[in-house]
């Protein structure tokens, strides 16, 4: 399971401004092997975490490219088939083709969404005439859509479904990104308080009634912005920047360890190429 809260401004009217602002979460099972967040061995232009698990290396949850190429993917709470594809090849595939464009990417994805596990996935592109930022989930809409400039925030149902959850982390971030006091460090360290929010919504009929088959603890846990459990939990912090001028901070705060008191927090700040 995962959150992500975003603003996207394809042509803000400040040079102080965003043209994208993010905030996700990953939760995984801690024992489950990734690797943190870095630019590609084999190709330095994208920079994302690699999901180590066996029969699903390589695969992503979040990345951007210099090329201006970013994806993003929830998992849709349901019962799992192990026997799926893997959800995270569906961002690393779309972070390495340079041809296909955002919205084309999605157009094919959904004609195969049937071979997946349910999943919601965010592509766009971030270029010099044009931004362009689209959405596909496989148990929604058969078509992918633009996503018109908002802000939006995707759990694990379809996108802006009103889980308490959902709405109660998208008024924090919009408080957040609202502040315009804020420097670009005030920005990040806030947006990590957004993420790392454990207060529980609980109840929710809305999300009790979608996760049929989980047990009363699971979803209370889950009910959290930042869910923990012994095993299993929000393992990944990622808030992603771009500015007006197409300068890129991409932030990660992430657990090395199955220890859930020790972080490690890395930032890599780029240029886009477009």
């Amino acid at each position: 399971m995962c959150i992500i809260f975003f603003k996207f401004d394809p042509r803000p009217a400040s040079k102080n401004a965003y043209r994208l602002i993010l905030a996700a979460n990953r939760d995984e099972f801690y024992v489950r092997p990734s690797k943190a967040a870095d630019f590609w061995a084999n190709n330095n232009e994208i920079l994302s975490g690699l999901d180590l698990e066996g029969g699903r290396e390589g695969g992503s949850w979040l990345g951007i490219s210099k090329r201006g190429k970013m994806a993003a993917i929830t998992n849709y709470m349901e019962g799992q088939n192990p026997d799926a594809q893997g959800r995270g090849f569906l961002v690393s595939h779309y972070l390495m083709d340079r041809d296909v464009d955002s919205y084309s990417y999605l157009k094919k994805v959904s004609a195969e969404g049937h071979l997946y596990n349910g999943f919601n996935l965010l592509t766009a592109e971030f270029r010099a005439k044009q931004d362009t930022v689209c959405y596909y989930g496989n148990r929604g809409s058969p078509e992918p859509i633009h996503l018109k400039a908002g802000i939006y925030g995707l759990s694990n149902s379809l996108l802006d479904t009103p889980w308490r959850k959902l709405l109660k982390g998208k008024r924090h971030f919009s408080s957040v990104i609202g502040d315009q006091a804020l420097s670009c460090d005030g920005l990040v360290q806030e947006l990590l308080t957004v993420l790392n929010n454990e207060e529980l919504n609980a109840p929710d009929p809305a999300q009790e009634s979608q996760g049929f088959g989980y047990t009363k603890p699971i979803l209370q846990a889950q009910s959290a912005v930042c869910v923990r459990t012994p095993h299993y939990g929000t393992r990944t912090n990622t808030i992603i920047l771009i500015d007006a001028a197409g300068n890129v901070t991409f932030t990660e705060r992430t657990m090395p360890t199955c220890d859930t008191n020790k972080w490690s927090t890395n930032s890599f700040q780029f240029k886009l190429e477009v």
